[in-house]
């Protein structure tokens, strides 16, 4: 308790010392160091405790049927649920999607637990066959070391959002040595603009993130080719064709992911989730063995040209490979084509199974997986066709990669720049940037928001590059009620709401029966030419006069719904009422604009 309470004395020292010595644009230099720095150790550690937990479970499989896919999985999801479910006491889960819901309430507050918890939970998922990615975990991981550090040293909200930006872009320059990728997720996936303030802490933790990763894994690309082949510009019709294809394939994996995790969702019995998750997951791992984990060493067999490999430990390997009587191994070409078909549609599901039975982990490494499965089958089918001579499966196969990521994530530039770091192969950078734009621009037509951002974009939390609509996500409904307006009744005469109004606040009065339900409004303008009529004072009363208001605002509303209501309707001010008619107050479009106005300044400052 002695040491707990010197460390904290001394720290309290320490951030004295700062702030007499340290500008906050240099202490947020510093800590963008030491978030680069933790979020690669954090995403080593995770890519070392995967790599062990697959060794010690798979090193003894064999190419045909190995029936402990059947159990892995299983447990593996069950350990991490117990874990979260019971240990945590806290959903992890979509991680993502998490830190753009902290960048979005303008808080950027990330919990200290998120710095170990997914790491754990993830690396066991993912190690025992969950078929999800280390990314989102890892990014939240790093996010949480940023935010946290930030808050240690009593930063303001707009250098916590630098912090956790700095720590998600860490993460992934980390776990996939890509610094420049790290940097586009952070502005496209996450939403952060780059300022004068920005840059540099971001640059920073990339480069101090891919250093220690570049240190420690040596400085070759994730995924390595034998014998690259160059692009020929003749080729490019096939590369939008393809682009196309990795737009709807992108189409397919969200749609299905969200379907699937909405079943999972409406399943009350985390014991009923994990057994309906971990059998579906068990049984498709042990069909396809393509699903265990990330999938990345089936990628490699794709980029190293051994395309039959990608069958390796199933039950249809024997199938795809097989021996004639002139002792010579054969492909088949349709079961393989089959097979890759089946693998790429029951990903989403895996996926989604996973996360839903228990599971921790992302869709990162899914989207990567689906897309060079559709690069490979794409180049691969229209091959054999022996129309168009000869495509370069491997290229294409990284080409898809950055179509379908591009999609899923709707980061185009990311997709483009992750898929040539991973491999190496920027000499593709001008097919990798028409497939990418294709596939975006393909799945725009029918899916605005990307996987991360759909869940909250449904609940108007989501904050946005376009800073007049991102304000109003920063804008709550409850802050704005004014209880100050007069009510009147349907019975009252005239004469009394002339007395009102001379003593009233507002030219509004709200009209509401005995029990509080709202009936109408009226307005100064509605009385003006009858209030200085005497002789109607007793003859007419609020009910003659009262009028229906323009609209209507709910609680459920968002700020951009009643904003909306404002502009369609020219109203200045409409009352709130709940599900069953009671009036609560009035909203007033002046009281409302002050604040957008004044937030929106602060938001736009670096």
């Amino acid at each position: 308790m002695g040491g707990l309470l010197n460390m904290t004395s001394w720290f309290e020292r320490l951030n004295d010392w700062r702030e007499r010595h340290l500008t906050e644009q240099q202490l947020v230099l510093i800590l963008a160091l030491l978030t680069g720095l933790g979020g690669a150790v954090a995403a080593l550690i995770l890519k070392r405790l995967i790599h062990l937990f697959q060794h010690l479970l798979t090193f003894s499989f064999d190419d045909g049927a190995n029936y402990l896919y059947l159990v892995w999985p299983m447990v593996g999801i069950l350990i991490a649920g117990c874990y979260v479910r019971y240990v945590l006491k806290d959903d992890i889960g979509h991680g993502v999607t998490k830190i753009l819901y902290a960048i979005s309430q303008r808080k950027s507050i990330i919990k200290l637990h998120n710095i170990y918890s997914s790491v754990l939970a993830s690396s066991v998922t993912i190690g025992f066959g969950g078929s999800v990615g280390a990314e989102a975990p890892i990014v939240l991981t790093g996010s949480a070391i940023g935010s946290n550090l930030g808050r240690q040293f009593r930063l303001d909200q707009h250098s916590l959002m630098i912090l956790l930006g700095c720590g998600a872009t860490a993460a992934i320059a980390g776990i996939f040595k890509a610094p420049i990728a790290g940097l586009l997720f952070t502005v496209e996936v996450l939403m952060l603009d780059l300022t004068a303030s920005s840059i540099m802490p971001l640059l920073i933790a990339s480069v101090t993130a891919a250093s220690v990763a570049y240190a420690v894994d040596g400085p070759s690309a994730m995924f390595s080719f034998n014998e690259p082949m160059d692009f020929n510009i003749s080729r490019v019709p096939y590369v939008i064709l393809l682009g196309i294809v990795g737009g709807f394939a992108s189409l397919y994996f969200t749609r299905t992911t969200f379907w699937a995790e909405d079943r999972f969702k409406r399943i009350s019995s985390p014991w009923t989730k994990w057994l309906c998750g971990g059998l579906f997951l068990s049984v498709a791992i042990f069909l396809l063995p393509p699903l265990y984990g990330e999938g990345y060493e089936s990628i490699q067999h794709i980029y190293d040209g051994h395309y039959t490999e990608i069958t390796g430990n199933s039950i249809f390997y024997d199938l795809v490979n097989y021996t004639q009587n002139d002792g010579i191994r054969h492909s088949s070409f349709a079961v393989l084509c089959v097979f890759t078909l089946l693998v790429m549609l029951a990903k989403s599901f895996a996926t989604a199974a996973t996360n839903g039975g228990g599971g921790c982990g992302g869709t990162f490494a899914p989207s990567l997986f689906v897309g060079n499965y559709v690069g490979f089958l794409f180049a691969y089918v229209l091959n054999s066709t022996g129309y168009i001579g000869h495509l370069p499966v491997q290229n294409f196969a990284v080409m898809g990669m950055a179509a379908v990521m591009s999609g899923v994530m709707h980061a185009p530039l990311m997709g483009v720049f992750l898929s040539a770091e991973l491999t190496g192969r920027f000499d593709l950078f001008l097919p990798l940037l028409i497939a990418s734009c294709v596939s975006y621009g393909t799945i725009r037509i029918f899916e605005p928001y990307s996987i991360y951002t759909r869940r909250l974009a449904l609940k108007g939390e989501l904050i946005t590059h376009h800073k007049d609509k991102a304000v109003l996500t920063l804008l709550h409904l409850e802050d704005f009620v004014e209880h100050d307006y007069q009510v009147v009744h349907p019975a009252m005469k005239l004469g009394e709401l002339v007395k009102l109004v001379a003593e009233a606040r507002h030219n509004t009065f709200p009209v509401c029966d005995a029990d509080g339900h709202f009936e109408g409004i009226v307005t100064l303008d509605d009385i003006r030419n009858i209030m200085f009529q005497p002789r109607l004072y007793e003859r007419m009363t609020v009910a003659d006069i009262m009028i229906g208001p323009l609209a209507k605002i709910h609680p459920q509303m968002n700020m951009a719904e009643v904003m909306n209501l404002f502009d369609n309707t020219n109203a200045w001010s409409l009352p709130l009422i709940d599900q069953s008619g009671q009036y609560i107050g009035m909203l007033s479009k002046s009281h409302i604009f002050k604040s957008y106005r004044s937030l929106l300044k602060d938001f736009s400052e670096d």
